[in-house]
């Protein structure tokens, strides 16, 4: 059916489209999630999540809970040096582990993920979003399967490393995947849920490492760097079995035939023409990008590049100033304001504000900025703590001040907007419009005097 010509808003306004959440969307979604799930467990069962730093002591059974990198057989093997300072009760614990190969071992993670996921925008582009997926499972279980069989520093580096790039993919399409799959109404809540499920596996990496700390022989660090093969291999296999997007179908074959099938399964409800049309055109603007990173640069993308840019640095921030709490009061007031505020943005505002021609390439500039700033600030944060201590978090304080000042100005509300219709929210924003406005107008001269000539 030929509806290439439709707009995607009329009269300058936002139109709503017609459905609900359905079975259908809520398994599809449900099984996207798993790969926040993987991500949480590599962050907590290396011990660099975003809420504790290595290790967490409990007097009261006179343990140690963190990641691997907390556990003494681990550290014995591996980090000997780190090991020896542990011992040393006089050594302030901001420098217990300030060690550059332990930081190498857990930031390595970032620096695959970063690169894997710049490439994983063309694959996404081309090949679809759930091959996507598939690709990041498969680093998945290869990394775990390194992890635990590893006896040396560069098997340790190639779980990170095979993880890293799992990650990578995983960040990359998930996001987008979630974003397309979702009704506009309630988008913000399904996206959210590859927050819910990356703080889950956060919870369930710290669990497994409780139990087996308790292993005497020493070995129980094995179990915890393979178990991430589990929750891998459910992510691998499901994806096999999930539908492609209503947006990928067209933009892959023009086939609205089977995307009109696949948004009435998915919305429950026939009445899904007005959402098809607006998937139509963003599909044939998508079509006549071919340089989606190259056009990301462009003046008219401004907004989307900045957010794409502002919303990873701005959680990084806020994760930071999470770290190495230890009064349980602190941790929950931290964690629950986290939660609520930048924890499930950074996956949700660029996937939906980004139009489809850029979508993927945007995702992947949040990604690799985010896993930049991470790597950087795990390669640094130990030795600053160590030195001005808990002036540290003062400095993240101030970041933090000036991200709410700028989100309070620079972003936009885009909630109920249909992510095929947020150009709109550029062009009525206060400072935005002006800028988008112009390069519209610039692009519209520029298609007149071309259509003279000819």
């Amino acid at each position: 059916m030929a509806v290439a010509d439709a707009s995607p808003a009329t009269g300058g306004e936002e139109e709503e489209y017609g459905g609900r959440v359905t079975i259908f969307v809520v398994l599809s979604c449900v099984v996207a999630c798993s790969g926040g799930f993987l991500f949480g467990y590599d962050l907590g069962v290396s011990g660099q999540s975003r809420y504790h730093f290595h290790a967490m002591y409990i007097p009261a059974r006179n343990l140690v809970v963190g990641g691997v990198t907390s556990m003494n057989s681990f550290l014995k093997r591996f980090f000997p040096e780190v090991y020896r300072r542990k011992q040393n009760s006089k050594l302030s614990h901001y420098c217990q582990f300030n060690s550059e190969l332990l930081t190498l071992f857990t930031s390595s993670l970032y620096i695959a993920g970063l690169l894997a996921t710049l490439v994983a925008s063309s694959v996404t582009t081309r090949f679809g979003r759930r091959t996507s997926m598939l690709i990041g499972g498969v680093f998945f279980i290869v990394g775990s399967a390194f992890g635990g069989a590893a006896i040396n520093i560069p098997m340790l580096l190639l779980n990170r490393i095979f993880l890293g790039i799992g990650v990578g993919f995983a960040n990359q399409t998930i996001p987008l995947y979630l974003a397309e799959m979702a009704p506009p109404q309630y988008r913000g809540a399904i996206n959210s849920g590859f927050e819910l499920c990356l703080s889950l596996g956060i919870l369930f990496a710290n669990i497994v490492n409780y139990f087996v700390l308790k292993i005497k022989a020493g070995w129980g660090w094995r179990i915890s760097l393979s178990m991430a093969a589990v929750p891998a291999a459910f992510l691998t296999i499901s994806a096999i079995f999930l539908p492609e997007t209503p947006s990928f179908m067209i933009q892959r074959d023009g086939n609205t035939n089977q995307a009109r099938v696949l948004l009435q399964k998915l919305r429950g409800t026939t009445s899904v023409q007005k959402e098809l049309d607006d998937l139509v055109c963003a599909s044939n603007i998508s079509r006549a990008t071919q340089h989606p990173f190259r056009n990301i640069f462009k003046r008219k993308y401004s907004p989307q590049l900045a957010i794409a840019i502002m919303t990873p640095f701005a959680n990084q921030d806020w994760a930071q100033e999470a770290l190495t709490r230890r009064r349980l009061p602190d941790d929950l007031v931290t964690v629950h304001c986290y939660g609520w505020s930048w924890g499930p943005l950074t996956y949700l505002i660029p996937a939906e504000v980004c139009p489809l021609e850029i979508r993927s390439a945007g995702q992947s500039i949040v990604i690799a900025v985010n896993f930049f700033m991470t790597f950087v600030i795990g390669q640094t944060f130990l030795a600053i703590l160590c030195h001005i201590k808990s002036a540290t978090f003062a400095i993240f304080g101030v970041l933090i001040c000036l991200m709410t000042v700028l989100v309070y100005l620079f972003l936009p509300e885009t909630k109920k907007v249909p992510i095929e219709q947020m150009n709109q929210v550029w062009r009525s924003h206060w400072f935005w419009k002006n800028i988008v406005r112009e390069e519209e107008e610039e692009e519209e001269e520029e298609e007149e005097k071309n259509s003279q000539r000819q």
